[in-house]
């Protein structure tokens, strides 16, 4: 064993010791758990929100908003429903299985690796925690060395507040993930770009372990005919420039048609003057961009097609004003790629048929978004588009709702979790059945006859 490989090795063995202690099995440690997590958030907001602000230049509202809140909901809600969804799963027995009954029984995987993402590096990292906890698992967390500061703060906070014998953390770039992804975890939760996701599908065929990955994608939002062009613009605004477009499920791009166009660019104009005033670079309410690598991969998108609105940047402060881009091609950069950045292709589509066609025809995203006042437009929509989630005449929303699963499809991503989906996730939903002896029914036994046959199809 090379000396890189053996504090992993060790880590795993504990934490394996401590899982089969049945430590973890306690609803009352489970639900202590949550309880801890809820205390590290409260106790500790002015130091979450400063090494956010210092990472992302997130402000206060938005760490509430993006962050906090989420996860408050999310504790909340598993708190609440933790003895329930516990709890065994009665199923029918058919007749040829009588006298007996059946049921489902949730259990605990073991340990689990979940690996956070740098845009929002607490609520990605401490949200797949809560139902892998509440399920009764050990960890281990691996928070995005690009968010540096708050990666830091987790580490020095997760082991504080939580069980250290049954949750670990683990700092580092590619060298130590490559370490920790050669061991053996029974689930791997990973979120992030689509190439580090197969790097962990390829690491966890090594164990046969199953993976959740969330990929991300080019979201899209489509404006019907009838759409409210003021509240969609609104909407679609505030969801572009949250974290500076820096999240997974942001509007990448609009379809419009032609006579639309100029009045939703114009109601976007409203929108941004009214959210960020006119000197948006430097807006209190405005995040910056991670990093150079990123500001510079964004800035190059400024130059396909034409900028409707914004398109100033602020290269030292990593700043890049909220930007419309018009008069973009299909097969442009900015179109074949995820932006993950504030700026937001508008696109003109002859009709609703051919938005649909132009969604379909590429990969599947994690969101979908449709402003619409038509009932019909809204059934087609949700019929058509196949989506990791979709949300009707808002955007991201569908996030506060604890029991809505989240997760992709397609390349998106594989897996949700949220919510009781979150605890099937981290959970084996083990089958049992039970059989009394008497009275013992002979149908299924040799020797085999016309009789017997008959009463199979019966009962069978």
């Amino acid at each position: 064993m090379s000396d890189e490989a053996a504090p992993y090795k060790a880590m795993m063995e504990g934490l394996r010791a401590c899982f089969e202690s049945g430590l973890t099995r306690s609803l009352a440690w489970r639900s202590g758990q949550l309880d801890a997590m809820k205390r590290l958030l409260e106790e500790n907001e002015e130091a979450i929100g400063q090494s956010l602000a210092s990472d992302l230049g997130k402000p206060a509202q938005e760490v509430l908003l993006g962050e906090l809140s989420l996860l408050y909901s999310e504790i909340r809600h598993a708190r609440r429903h933790l003895k329930r969804w516990s709890r065994p799963r009665r199923v029918r027995t058919p007749m040829v299985g009588q006298p007996g009954r059946s049921w489902v029984q949730p259990e605990p995987l073991g340990v689990v690796l979940i690996m956070g993402a740098w845009n929002y590096p607490v609520q990605l990292v401490l949200s797949p925690l809560i139902p892998a906890l509440a399920a009764g698992n050990c960890a281990v967390v691996k928070p995005s060395e690009i968010a540096a500061r708050t990666a830091d703060l987790m580490a020095d906070l997760i082991p504080r507040y939580l069980d250290p014998h049954a949750v670990e953390v683990v700092q580092g770039g590619v060298a130590e993930t490559t370490e920790l992804l050669k061991q053996r975890f029974d689930h791997i939760l990973y979120t992030g770009g689509a190439a580090v996701g197969r790097i962990v599908m390829r690491a966890a065929a090594e164990h046969l372990t199953p993976v959740t990955l969330e990929l991300g994608g080019k979201s899209p939002a489509v404006i019907d005919r009838d759409a409210d062009l003021k509240s969609a613009a609104r909407r679609l605004i505030w969801g572009k420039c949250l974290n500076a477009g820096q999240t997974c499920i942001a509007p990448d791009y609009v379809l419009v048609t032609p006579e639309q166009r100029d009045a939703l660019i114009q109601a976007m104009a409203a929108s941004l003057e009214e959210m960020y005033g006119s000197d948006r670079l430097n807006s209190i309410d405005y995040a910056k961009i991670i990093n150079q690598r990123h500001f510079q991969r964004l800035k190059e998108y400024l130059n396909n097609g034409k900028v409707a609105l914004g398109g100033q940047v602020d290269e030292q402060a990593e700043r890049i004003e909220p930007t419309v881009l018009v008069d973009v091609q299909p097969e442009d950069p900015v179109m074949s790629e995820e932006i993950f950045g504030p700026i937001l292709p508008v696109l003109t589509v002859d009709d609703f048929d051919q938005a649909l066609e132009f969604i379909r025809r590429r990969d599947k995203p994690l969101a979908a978004y449709l402003f619409t006042g038509n009932r019909q437009s809204e059934r087609r929509f949700v019929d058509q588009i196949s989506t990791g989630n979709l949300c009707i005449n808002d955007v991201l929303m569908f996030m506060s709702v604890p029991e809505l699963p989240f997760g992709g499809v397609g390349m998106s991503g594989m897996g949700q979790y949220h919510g009781r989906a979150g605890f099937d996730r981290f959970s084996h939903l083990k089958s049992i059945m039970k059989r009394s002896r008497f009275p013992e029914i002979t149908i299924r036994f040799p020797p085999y006859g016309p009789l017997k046959m008959r009463l199979l199809k019966l009962f069978g």
